[in-house]
């Protein structure tokens, strides 16, 4: 992974050359339209964001350790066989503006179904729960111990739409993407390397459909996730994709009749 005063550079250059958050200079009307109602949108749930963001703060003050099987890349802040749960929720989560980014996707686009790769302690699955996607949230889990917190948390709390399954994501990924009916909208946030990255996407590209979203977590937060994005936006199967540095959208619709790419400030 970068270290900070490279991912600080990375940013700077980011912002620097991509197009302004405003969609002046956005000459694709479907991107456009993302920037003002989407990125820049007003969809909200502010009983449900309260409450979520009431959970983070909870978790964030708890005194709990829990095992953690990391099949990932690791972490940039923590690292052990068991973790404060009150690091997790400070530094594993994604911010509540991302969260809330998702959100509006699954609202705006009508999303049907989500698929989130690496469900932690759950906040941003909250997040797109609160959206209400048809179909429900499917959140895979590496860890068994998070795994098992993360269903009583959201049993408590009332979600009755988030199906946890634990294991290794090649080894579920197959299992449950026949089954995904609908729009999809699935976010890669659960190991950041290069090869399982371009695994799991392949995967779900054998069924993705037009109107389907992709997202991928931390795509400059290394060289292994810059190569893979790399190699995720020459995919014939893309159409279009848009670099908010933090995270990266993959769009595959038919409507593109070039392959574009966008890099916008958000």
């Amino acid at each position: 992974m970068f270290t900070r005063a490279e991912l600080a550079y990375k940013f700077s250059r980011y912002w620097l050359t991509s197009s302004n958050g405003r969609g002046h200079g956005i000459h694709s009307p479907f991107v456009f339209d993302f920037v003002i109602n989407v990125l820049r949108g007003r969809i909200v749930d502010e009983s449900g964001f309260n409450k979520v963001e009431a959970i983070r703060r909870q978790l964030e003050k708890s005194s709990e350790s829990i095992q953690v099987s990391d099949l990932g890349a690791g972490s940039v802040k923590v690292d052990g066989a068991f973790r404060q749960v009150s690091s997790i929720a400070r530094y594993a989560a994604k911010p509540s503006r991302f969260a809330r980014l998702l959100y509006r996707i699954v609202r705006y686009f009508d999303i049907e179904q989500v698929l989130e790769l690496g469900t932690s302690l759950g906040l941003t699955t909250r997040y797109l729960a609160l959206a209400k996607p048809k179909n429900g949230v499917i959140t895979i889990e590496g860890a068994p111990a998070i795994a098992q917190k993360s269903i009583e948390m959201f049993s408590a709390e009332g979600f009755r739409n988030i199906t946890v399954r634990c294991g290794d994501f090649g080894k579920v990924l197959p299992e449950i993407l026949p089954q995904l009916q609908g729009r999809k909208l699935v976010f890669f946030d659960g190991n950041h390397r290069y090869q399982p990255t371009m695994d799991y996407f392949i995967q779900a590209c054998a069924y993705a459909g037009e109107e389907d979203i992709f997202v991928f977590d931390d795509i400059h937060w290394s060289k292994e996730m810059e190569l893979a994005w790399k190699e995720i936006k020459k995919n014939k199967q893309v159409t279009c994709t848009v670099d908010l540095f933090f995270i990266g959208l993959v769009f595959f619709r038919k409507e593109f009749k070039e392959k574009q790419e966008f890099a916008i400030r958000f």
